[in-house]
């Protein structure tokens, strides 16, 4: 029988006869780093990142009885995470983009010159990023930053898969022109 700390979760009665079960701490190595990906794509602070996955997961010991009725257990838990992490970002502002997040997606192997350059880059995109209408920058960010397909960010963001394209197509272009004009200047 697989636990964490003495917590494991049932699937249902019927295949708790079976002593079938889900390990939490088999949840937590497989969805953790999605988790944690999702949250730091809104909140841009790791520290509360980390929090909100612990979040996540104490959500599902709170929720274990209704974990067979769950269709897709990953896109279940991103959008508990997505959503814990707007709950924070609507209580304190965030900070703006942290330097060491910028960093890190600009590369370390770079020369000192072009590591600068592609920096102000990051900060450009992530400038405009922010200036998208907040549908958008929701879908760009999910299908981006976390690697969720339509299905799964429509489903997130309580959408049609259509109307998901719809909002990645017109964020992308807008993205795209902006920082294009940017450049120009």
């Amino acid at each position: 029988m697989g636990s964490i700390e003495g917590w494991s979760l049932a699937l249902s009665p019927i295949q708790e006869d079976a002593r079938s079960e889900i390990d939490l701490a088999a949840l937590v190595q497989t969805y953790s780093t999605l988790l944690f990906r999702v949250a730091h794509s809104i909140l841009r602070n790791p520290a509360e990142a980390e929090d909100v996955v612990q979040d996540v997961f104490v959500r599902v010991l709170q929720h274990c009885r209704s974990l067979p009725a769950v269709r897709d257990l990953r896109v279940w838990l991103v959008r508990i995470a997505w959503n814990l992490a707007l709950d924070r970002t609507r209580r304190v502002r965030p900070e703006q983009w942290d330097e060491l997040f910028i960093e890190s997606l600009a590369g370390s192997n770079l020369p000192a010159d072009q590591a600068m350059q592609e920096t102000q880059r990051m900060q450009a995109v992530l400038r405009e990023l922010e200036r998208l209408p907040k549908a958008e920058r929701h879908a760009l960010l999910l299908s981006a930053i976390d690697e969720l397909g339509t299905a799964e960010i429509a489903e997130v963001m309580g959408r049609s898969e259509s109307a998901v394209r719809a909002l990645l197509f017109r964020a992308r272009t807008r993205l795209k022109d902006r920082l294009e004009k940017g450049e120009r200047k």
